[in-house]
């Protein structure tokens, strides 16, 4: 009986639920959805108002490269639930996350694409965001992250979700005003809108204040220097444990009782990130307030001031501490951070600080990122280093270091297959490396040990190693083909440039098929370039300059298709300039064949490189005349520049690491040899000056309205100064000295304000300077060795040296000043053609017996020509 009365009992209540659960899908109609929803195969479990959202949403997108194709109406696409980027709940089918992000999509594309995917900048482009996105009311997580919405504004509508706890927009590139109805939102808890380009935020207080759920924010990258109370603000979120608003222009706050003890303020702050803004050392009474809970504190590229803060010392709980590019000054010794065990990464670069450590301290931390560059730690090489078994990147560049280079260094990064950066440049560090049995595996590493006092050979496991390999200005010697042959597969940057080795280059070149860059500059190289240079197939920038290389080029290197930057100068190469130059490497940025031995004349293939900014070829045995079509030189038509520098982006060999490459190049200015690296972005020249070239100056070179320096000097060149010279606005150097022009200067040349070095010195200019103009700020030697030209600041020009130039400078010069051609002229040209035409013509065309007569007359001429012709011709041969 006990037991029926169970199994009973155990019915009603299974027949309750079924009661209660009808009785819920009469109530609440979209629960009956959810299960008529599943279709009879179990698979379609999603809500149709949904979908259709969906798909409104999906049409204000660009989907370039399909990563939507499981979006659709399709019967086999009907489940949204299934579509790339949707998720829903297992308990009511709604739609809870969109996730369209960048991280999301970059690892579907990379599956798509079996792990070969592309670089892209975006994945989508959004052309607008649907309405229809309001019917996702159960949304809790949307990532929209890096979809290009080109400025568009953020709807309004997007403060209706209100069930969203995660809100992720960085880099989507909206604008226009930023919508207060965010502050909707009250139950978000992620906040990520950097680098977007909204035209105010000003309105902070309005919206932030009420997202009172709020643990992350970050607005990075967005304009909120007009928020002068922003901290007031960020105060009033009681849960707010990441803040992060790097970039923002902040002004510092001023600091009082009400904002450091606020009721509602966060005691948990974790992660703070106030980098690159306007702040004082003020803001360090405010973090003072989070001594016990701050585990992640950068506030690098501001002004702060004075000491280092006392403050730092009692944060017991910091894993990364960023001070770094601020005007801190002063010593730091062991107490500063006797407290801090938990230390993992430490940034002090950039700052007037001197770390005086005694030669014995055990530090508390194992740091996993070291970055000291710029601050002051010599003579000696710091010991406490050796104490550290776990970084990844250490940077101790600049740092005033004299010493021998010790040998347990080496044996600690033969323990560190991790290590991903290693900087020691720019210290005065002595000593070999010696190629012993060092364990050296730092496949992902960039190691720079330039501009130090290091000798010897050059170790071969430093290139087997390295990814990046720079060491540059050094006492290095050897013959470089000791380093060869190698495997050498995973080195994607070498730079050995400044240094002493010697010898013939190696021709082992196929080993080091992934080189992107590779400079061998300013040392002692002899013979041929090797043709298995051929084989770089990726090589970027190639820099040979100031050798003692002989011979052509070899043909090979046109293989080199991704090629920038081409610099062969200063060696004693010879032959033709190839064709292929122009034909086989599309991306040529800057070409140096200075200082050479090339011959014949410029092929006009060279006109094909759009891409060009720096084209020298000065001070070889160069002929014939300039190529008219050097306006085809696409890059020195355009003014300015993008760019301040012209720069590599590439990863290391395990994909992990992206790193930066500048390029460097030594250029002729205004008479000195000078290298050009931060800058060289905003070089355009051209430089042929010391040939043997001939012909006049293609007025088509006036074209390239980007040019900054044009030295054409030390030439055969003839002919005048074409009038349109005045187009050439960005032009801070013109040199035509040394050559045969003739003709007036003319006044175009005063139109161009920026141009700061002028030569027209030892040519066959004549009349008079122009007047009225910047020319007479020059120096007489800028026109001297023009015996017939006159005016300031030369001599004075005499009353019998009247020329045209002495016209007014508004006046253009290609005008004709002959007075005796005049309108009248012109008429009576045309009376006389017509009265002689109709009086000779006309009379034969009616005059029958005066056209025979004439006819008979011109007859008669030719007979008796011909005779006297015979004649003479009969005689001549007589005489003979």
């Amino acid at each position: 009986m006990e037991g029926d009365g169970i199994r009973c009992l155990n019915k009603l209540f299974r027949a309750l639920i079924v009661v209660v659960i009808l009785l819920q899908c009469v109530v609440n109609p979209s629960l009956s959805l959810g299960f008529n929803n599943i279709s009879s195969a179990g698979v379609t479990r999603c809500f149709e108002r949904e979908r259709e959202a969906l798909l409104a949403f999906k049409l204000g997108l660009v989907d370039d490269y399909n990563l939507l194709s499981s979006w659709g109406r399709e019967e086999h696409k009907q489940d949204c639930c299934n579509w790339a980027g949707i998720h829903c709940s297992n308990r009511t089918n709604h739609v809870t996350q969109l996730n369209l992000g960048w991280y999301y999509l970059r690892e579907a594309d990379a599956l798509q694409q079996k792990g070969q995917q592309e670089s892209l900048d975006y994945y989508f482009q959004g052309k607008m965001m649907s309405p229809k996105l309001i019917e996702l009311q159960h949304l809790k997580y949307l990532d929209l992250s890096s979809i290009d919405f080109t400025g568009t504004q953020l709807p309004y509508f997007i403060g209706s979700l209100s069930n969203l706890r995660h809100l992720s927009l960085w880099e989507a590139s909206f604008g226009g005003r930023f919508p207060s109805q965010v502050g909707n939102l009250t139950r978000l808890q992620y906040l990520d809108l950097r680098s977007n380009h909204f035209a105010n935020v000003e309105n902070m207080n309005s919206w932030l204040p009420h997202l009172s759920s709020l643990t992350y924010l970050d607005l990075s990258h967005n304009n909120l220097s007009n928020v002068p109370d922003w901290l007031e603000v960020v105060n009033k979120l009681p849960k707010l444990t990441n803040l992060t608003l790097q970039g923002c222009g902040l002004p510092s706050p001023v600091i009082h009782s009400s904002t450091l003890f606020n009721i509602n303020s966060s005691n948990s702050f974790a992660h703070v990130d106030l980098g690159s803004n306007q702040l004082t050392s003020s803001i360090f009474l405010w973090l003072s307030k989070y001594n016990a809970s701050l585990v992640h504190l950068n506030v690098s590229y501001n002004q702060l001031t004075g000491l280092f803060p006392d403050v730092i010392g009692n944060m017991s709980s910091l894993a990364h501490l960023d001070l770094s590019s601020n005007q801190f000054e002063g010593v730091i010794s062991e107490s500063h951070f006797s407290g801090l065990s938990r230390l993992r990464s430490l940034s002090l670069s950039s700052t007037s600080l001197t770390l005086n450590f005694h030669s014995t301290w055990v530090p508390p931390f194992q740091l996993d990122y070291i970055n000291l560059g710029s601050c002051k730690m010599g003579p000696h090489f710091p010991n406490w280093l050796r104490t550290q078994k776990s970084y990844w990147r250490l940077d101790i560049s600049n740092a005033g270091i004299s010493d021998i280079l010790p040998s347990w260094f080496w044996e600690r990064l033969s323990h560190a297959p991790k290590i991903g950066y290693v900087d020691l440049s720019n210290n005065q560090i002595r000593g070999t490396i010696t190629n012993s049995q060092i364990n050296f595996v730092c496949f992902s590493c960039r190691l720079n040990l330039s501009w130090n006092q290091l000798e010897g050979e050059v170790p071969p496991f430093l290139l087997k190693a390295s990814s990046s390999l720079f060491l540059s200005h050094n006492k290095f010697s050897g013959l470089f083909s000791l380093l060869f042959p190698i495997n050498a597969s995973n080195l994607r940057l070498l730079d050995l440039s400044s240094n002493h080795l010697h010898g013939e280059l190696p021709d082992y070149w196929t080993h080091f098929k992934n080189l992107l860059v590779l400079d061998l500059s300013d040392n002692l190289f002899l013979g041929r370039i090797p043709a298995t240079m051929g084989s770089l197939s990726s090589i970027q920038t190639l820099n040979l300059n100031n050798n003692g290389l002989v011979g052509e080029l070899p043909s090979s290197l046109k293989n080199c298709t991704s090629l920038m930057v081409f610099d062969v100068g200063e060696n004693k190469l010879s032959g033709l300039i190839p064709e292929w130059l122009g034909v086989e490497l599309p991306n040529l940025t800057i070409l140096i064949l200075r200082s050479n031995h090339f011959y014949g004349s410029i092929p006009s293939q060279l006109c094909n490189m759009g891409s060009i900014q720096i084209l020298d070829f000065s001070m070889n045995n160069i002929s014939g005349s300039i190529p008219k079509c050097l306006n085809n030189l696409t890059n020195l038509a355009l003014r300015g520049s993008s760019s301040l520098t012209i720069s590599h982006y590439y990863n290391a060999a395990s994909g992990v690491l992206f790193f930066i490459y500048e390029d460097e190049a030594s250029l002729i200015w205004k008479g000195i040899m000078s290298k050009y690296k931060s800058t060289l972005g905003l070089v355009k020249s051209i430089h042929l000056s010391s040939n043997r070239l001939t012909g006049e100056i293609p007025s088509e070179i006036t074209d390239l309205v980007g040019l900054v320096s044009l030295n054409l000097s030390r030439n055969n060149l003839t002919g005048q100064i074409t009038p349109k010279v005045g187009k050439l606005q960005s032009l801070d150097l013109l040199d035509l000295s040394n050559n045969q022009i003739h003709g007036i200067i003319p006044t175009s040349l005063f139109g161009i304000s920026g141009l700061g070095k002028l030569d027209l010195s030892n040519n066959h200019l004549s009349g008079k300077i122009p007047t009225g103009s910047q020319l007479q700020t020059y120096e007489p030697s800028v026109f001297a060795g023009n015996p017939l030209l006159c005016g300031i600041p030369l001599q004075t020009c005499s009353p019998d040296e009247t020329t045209p130039a002495e016209q007014p400078v508004v006046k253009n010069q290609d005008e004709d000043n002959d007075g005796f051609i005049t309108p009248g002229f012109y008429v009576t040209l045309g009376l006389g053609f017509v009265v002689g035409f109709w009086g000779v013509c006309g009379s034969l065309i009616f005059n029958r017996s005066w056209r025979y007569m004439y006819f008979k007359l011109l007859n008669g001429l030719n007979d008796w020509l011909y005779v006297k012709v015979a004649s003479f011709m009969q005689r001549r041969m007589l005489d003979e």
